[in-house]
């Protein structure tokens, strides 16, 4: 298993460096720009923190991201605001997608502070209908898709045990309404003017913020310097092709995105270099897809593809991530006609073209 400092230094032999190499403790911010601080909240789950950042805004802070809601997560907000944070109000909520880590105290801090949500259409209506839609059991149409993609009793045994912790369950009440973001239209906070670009793939209409006077990047989830984005196939969308739309969003936004800019990402350290970083991503997925072609001589399921994508043991907790992940690679296959997918029993098995 690699190291944190394993990853470092990969990443800073192709081309990334980072300037601000310690995260800041809980309760604590670090400034990584005039009017910017970096923040972490906890996450209960192997990554164990999301970024967050408060942007100085004319009358306070806008605040981007805010991580799930979990008393630990709460407490850490409370220090927050009793530390690096006090003594200014909150003017907005921003948020860079619709996934629980991002917008999962939006509404709490919304609620608390008496200001707008603030992200793209997408990332809330997605966000207000999971709400809305809580589920104890996998409805009919999950256990459908899972079993499409190669689950046995064992596995459908687990997804059955972790649907009571859905995302209502780590996501606050959301606001009634929200200001949207819209794709290349500007944003003013504070004295500084900041470009919407949105990217697919990782989450629907993503949010990228991008202020070019002053090199700084608010990149969400889309651009991660030491681990990938999960880029997934749900059952809400069974046939959808979210790696192909992941590899457009990259190649934009590797012309979009100058070298030197300063990246702030969701999760691990803030970066420079994220055209070398997309261009590793893009060739990171081509190399699967090439391997996972080869994979196929023979038919295989999606849970039979593990060993060709993934270079370490998939546990029980990483298993539905990586389930809709060899899923969606799949998917790109067949969209790029490199393979097809062929249905017995209700199990889909998939052969290289």
């Amino acid at each position: 298993m690699k190291t944190r400092a394993d990853k470092i230094r990969e990443a800073e032999a192709a081309g990334l460096r980072f300037p601000f190499p310690d995260a800041p403790s809980a309760g604590e911010a670090t400034e990584v720009a005039p009017g910017v601080l970096w923040a972490r909240i906890p996450l209960p789950m192997a990554l164990d923190h999301v970024n967050v950042y408060a942007l100085e805004d004319e009358d306070g802070w806008c605040l981007v991201d805010t991580g799930m809601d979990t008393p630990p997560a709460r407490e850490a907000w409370e220090a927050l605001f009793a530390g690096p944070l006090a003594g200014r109000d909150v003017t907005r909520v921003l948020v860079t997608h619709f996934h629980p880590d991002h917008i999962g105290l939006a509404g709490w801090l919304c609620a608390r502070t008496g200001v707008p949500l603030v992200t793209t259409r997408t990332s809330f209506l997605l966000a207000k209908a999971l709400q809305l839609d809580p589920w104890t059991e996998p409805p009919a149409d999950a256990v459908t898709f899972y079993k499409a993609a190669g689950y046995g009793e064992a596995e459908m045994a687990a997804l059955h045990a972790r649907a009571k912790y859905g995302f209502s369950m780590v996501c606050a009440p959301l606001p009634l309404g929200f200001r949207r973001l819209v794709e290349g239209s500007s944003v003013r906070i504070g004295a500084r003017d900041w470009r919407v670009l949105v990217g697919h793939g990782h989450a629907p209409e993503h949010a990228v913020l991008h202020c070019l006077a002053d090199g700084l990047v608010l990149a969400g989830d889309q651009v991660l310097p030491r681990i990938t984005s999960n880029i997934g196939v749900y059952p809400t969308e069974p046939e959808g092709d979210p790696l192909g739309d992941w590899l457009d969003s990259c190649a934009a936004l590797g012309v979009a995105l100058p070298e030197e800019a300063l990246v702030l990402p969701g999760h691990n350290e803030p970066f420079t270099g994220v055209r070398a970083r997309l261009r590793a991503l893009i060739k990171h997925h081509e190399e699967a897809l090439d391997a996972l072609e080869c994979s196929l001589a023979e038919p295989r399921t999606a849970l039979d593809c593990f060993d060709v994508l993934f270079d370490r043991p998939i546990t029980d907790s990483l298993r539905g991530f990586a389930i809709v992940e060899a899923v969606a690679h799949l998917n790109r296959l067949c969209a790029a006609g490199r393979a097809v997918r062929e249905t017995a029993d209700g199990v889909h098995r998939y052969r290289a073209t």
